[in-house]
C-alpha cells in the first residue's frame, strides 16, 4: 500500500514482508515470519527479470504471458509512485541498442564497488542449502524433447516501458545507475525464480551482496522444474518451494497486492 503525504513529509509505503525463521524448540523445522518495512519510493527500484517474448519451453513461455498483464498493472502503479523501473531480459540489449532508455543505463558512470560484481552468483554453500527441487534436466514440464537454445529476442510486450525506465541485463550498470540515484531497496519478479533470478548479476543473491534491501515478488514469479525430477510433486509446489528456500535463506517475498 502507497502512502502518499498531501504536504510538509516525504512520501513512504509499506511492505508486510513474509520470511522464514527456524523454530527453537525444534530442529530443521521452518515457520512463518512477518515483518513490516516502510521504504521510500524514491529509494526503492523494481527490477524484471528476463519476461522474454519466448522461451525454448512451451510452458514458461504461456507461464509469462499469463503473467505479464498483471505485473504491468503493478509496474504501472509503482512507477506512478516513484518507483524506477528496470527493465532486464537478459541477451537482448542488442534489440533496445537505440532506446533511450538504453542508453541511460549504459552511459551512468561507472562506481568502483561495480568493479567487484561476478558474471553469475552460484549457490552459496555457506549461506544457503541446495535447492528443493532438481532442475539440472533444465525444468521443462510441457516439450517432450526441449532443446536448450536462445529464442527470445525481447522483453514480452505486454510489459510497458515508459520513457523513464531504464533497460540493461549488467549487473554492473544496473549497480551503477542504482547509486546515482541513490536507490538502496530492490524489488524483484519475473523468472526464473531457482536460475536467473537468484544467480543474475543483478539478482537476489547479487543484490544482497551489494547491501541493498531486497525482497522478491511470490506471486509474479516461476521456476524451471519438471515434475518428473525430485521431490516429484507438481510445478506450482516447486515454485513454492524456491520461494520458501529463498525466504530461509535470502530475502522475504511480498504478494503484489503490497506495492
Amino acid at each position: 500500500m502507497v502512502l502518499l503525504c498531501l504536504s510538509g513529509c516525504e512520501s513512504t509505503f509499506d511492505l508486510i514482508l513474509t520470511g522464514r525463521i527456524q523454530k527453537q524448540t525444534e530442529q530443521g523445522s521452518w515457520e512463518d515470519h512477518f515483518e513490516k518495512m516502510i521504504w521510500k519510493p524514491e529509494e526503492t527500484a523494481i527490477i524484471i527479470c528476463d519476461m522474454w517474448d519466448k522461451h525454448w519451453c512451451e510452458g514458461a513461455t504461456r507461464r509469462v504471458a499469463e503473467m505479464a498483464p498483471r505485473m504491468n498493472e503493478v509496474i504501472d502503479k509503482a512507477r506512478r509512485n516513484g518507483i524506477s523501473i528496470i527493465h532486464a531480459p537478459s541477451g537482448t540489449m542488442d534489440f533496445y541498442k537505440d532506446y533511450p532508455q538504453r542508453s541511460k543505463m549504459a552511459t551512468t558512470p561507472n562506481d568502483s564497488t561495480s568493479d567487484f560484481i561476478k558474471n553469475w552468483y552460484y549457490l552459496n554453500p555457506e549461506r544457503e542449502s541446495v535447492l528443493p527441487i532438481d532442475d539440472r534436466d533444465g525444468g521443462c514440464d510441457t516439450n517432450p524433447e526441449p532443446e536448450n537454445v536462445v529464442v527470445w529476442t525481447r522483453q514480452i510486450q505486454d510489459i510497458e516501458i515508459s520513457h523513464e525506465d531504464g533497460i540493461s541485463d549488467s549487473g554492473k550498470e544496473i549497480n551503477n545507475y542504482m547509486i546515482a540515484r541513490g536507490i538502496k531497496n530492490v524489488i524483484l519478479m519475473g523468472v526464473h525464480i531457482n536460475m536467473c533470478v537468484l544467480g543474475r548479476p543483478f539478482g537476489i543473491r547479487a543484490q544482497v551482496a551489494q547491501g541493498r534491501n531486497v525482497v522478491v515478488v511470490r506471486d509474479l514469479t516461476d521456476s524451471m522444474y519438471n515434475p518428473e525430477m525430485p521431490p516429484y510433486i507438481s510445478h506450482e509446489e516447486g515454485t513454492v518451494l524456491v520461494i520458501h528456500h529463498i525466504e530461509k535463506f535470502w530475502c522475504p517475498s511480498i504478494d503484489s497486492n503490497g506495492i
